[in-house]
């Protein structure tokens, strides 16, 4: 892992001991799905219209502090209405713009960040709501309509990230970027590391591959791991062979079976801080009865689901 990442992990920790006792800090996750979601538009005889337990929202999480109010949102997603109504029901908004502080942004694919439209005049009309974002993804929402009419309303306050800088919502709380291999057509692609009082997550919604990205960004994901308390990592396929007739080749994301192989060389305990996200419709593993999932869960590793809570500060 390069020094200036793993520094950027330990300059927040010694904030823990002074945590308060009770869970101030919370990961929510507020979407599991790939962009499009599940079911996906045509695809009629996906058995999740007929079960709403089994619909996916495109993928999301939102971070909460209680001692303060603030409410951050990692992605706006297309599912941004449901997504921020049940997050209301647990943690209600209490300033700002639709109770959001600042929204972080990972790539201009469709499910990560189209959800700003309902910011716009049409909808919301919210009043400068920080978004961060990488420069390209910055300059793309600046340049391009009707992302700029956000920019030209003040909807949207944009602000810029620098990879592996970490910036702070508080003394004890940050929140790093990490730039990622991915299919940057309008925008580079980022990780995200979340720091909080005492624990930390690691959200890895896109990326090409584990390898592509130790050999030309010097990361490492069993690293990495290793590191934090929890976690999100891209399972958008399981394997090679769930999209009969298209050359998955092409689609290069780590398949879960590829990443389970690669880190059950960890030390088990690391096993149970993973959990997969970002499942495309096609993959098995968001069936709870498929042996797919049994499978994730039989290695020792977990499946995201809509509605958990992850603690950041002292509380397990």
């Amino acid at each position: 892992m390069k020094p200036l990442l793993l520094a950027t992990l330990l300059a927040f920790s010694s904030h823990g001991a002074a945590a308060a006792q009770s869970c101030t800090v919370q990961l929510h996750v507020l979407g599991v799905g790939q962009d499009a979601g599940a079911p996906q538009i045509g695809n009629n005889r996906d058995k999740a219209w007929q079960n709403e337990e089994e619909q996916l929202l495109a993928t999301a999480l939102a971070l909460t502090d209680t001692r303060t109010g603030n409410r951050y949102l990692f992605e706006a997603t297309p599912d941004i209405r449901e997504q921020l109504h049940a997050l209301d029901t647990v943690t209600p908004p209490q300033h700002g713009s639709l109770g959001i502080n600042s929204v972080f942004l990972t790539h201009a694919h469709i499910g990560h960040y189209a959800g700003l439209m309902f910011f716009g005049h049409e909808s919301a009309g919210t009043q400068d709501i920080p978004v961060f974002a990488m420069p390209r993804m910055k300059a793309f929402l600046e340049a391009n309509g009707p992302w700029s009419q956000l920019v030209n309303y003040n909807n949207i306050d944009l602000h810029q990230l620098t990879n592996q800088k970490a910036q702070r919502l508080a003394n004890d709380l940050g929140v790093t970027p990490v730039q990622v291999p991915h299919r940057d057509e309008y925008s580079e692609t980022v990780a995200f590391i979340i720091q909080g009082p005492s624990k930390s997550a690691l959200f890895v919604p896109d990326i090409d591959s584990w390898d592509e990205w130790q050999m030309d960004h010097g990361i490492s994901i069993e690293h990495l791991v290793q590191e934090v308390d929890f976690a999100f990592l891209d399972a958008t396929f399981f394997d090679d062979f769930e999209l009969p007739g298209r050359d998955m080749s092409k689609i290069p994301h780590p398949r879960v079976e590829a990443t389970i192989q690669r880190l059950t060389t960890l030390p088990k305990e690391h096993h149970a801080k993973v959990h997969f996200i970002h499942f495309n419709h096609s993959n098995p593993v968001r069936f709870n009865a498929s042996k797919e999932h049994q499978y994730v869960l039989d290695q020792g590793f977990n499946i995201a689901k809509r509605g958990q809570q992850f603690c950041l500060s002292n509380e397990d």
